[in-house]
Parts: C-alpha cells; sequence; structure tokens
C-alpha cells in the first residue's frame, strides 16, 4: 500500500503562486515540484477562492464573534439580574 504525500503549506502556496503568475505551464510546473497536474491546479483554485477573503480584514469573523459575545453577556446579565432579584427578597425576609 502507498502512503500519500503531504505537503506542507508554505510549499502549496508557492506552486499554487506559480501558476497563477501563468509564467510556465501546469506540465512544467508538474515536473518541476514532482505534484499531479490535478492537485496544481486545486491548489490553484484554494488560492484564488480564498484571495478575497485576504483583505477583507477579518470583519466579517470578527462581527461573528462580536455577536456571540455579545448574546453571552446579555444572558449572564439577565442571569445575574435574576440572582440579584432572588437576594433582594430573601434580605427582606431576614431583616
Amino acid at each position: 500500500m502507498t502512503q500519500k504525500k503531504q505537503y506542507s503549506a508554505e510549499f502549496k502556496a508557492k506552486v499554487a503562486l506559480e501558476a497563477l503568475k501563468q509564467k510556465y505551464t501546469i506540465n512544467q510546473l508538474s515536473t518541476q515540484f514532482s505534484v499531479h497536474p490535478n492537485q496544481i491546479m486545486n491548489w490553484k483554485k484554494q488560492l484564488t477562492t480564498a484571495l478575497p477573503g485576504i483583505f477583507s480584514n477579518g470583519k466579517a469573523v470578527d462581527a461573528k464573534s462580536d455577536e456571540e459575545l455579545k448574546a453571552r453577556l446579555y444572558q449572564e446579565i439577565g442571569q445575574l439580574k435574576m440572582e440579584l432579584d432572588w437576594l433582594k427578597k430573601k434580605a427582606v425576609l431576614f431583616s
């Protein structure tokens, strides 16, 4: 049984960038880097798909995490308010 080759992210990026430059054909890059042409095309596609997200400054991710944080904090505020009200009622009984 043959074991699958695993490539580092840096290597994949290097090969995908070379494919994106179109200075060499996919077959030439395949020979140069000893990678199947279909794999190079997949990495190139992944790179071109991910590129627009690089320039978004992570605003979409930040907005989602902010919303999750707000929801969690509002839940905690509600719980603390209920506990405070309960303690106030009990304090009246004991005084």
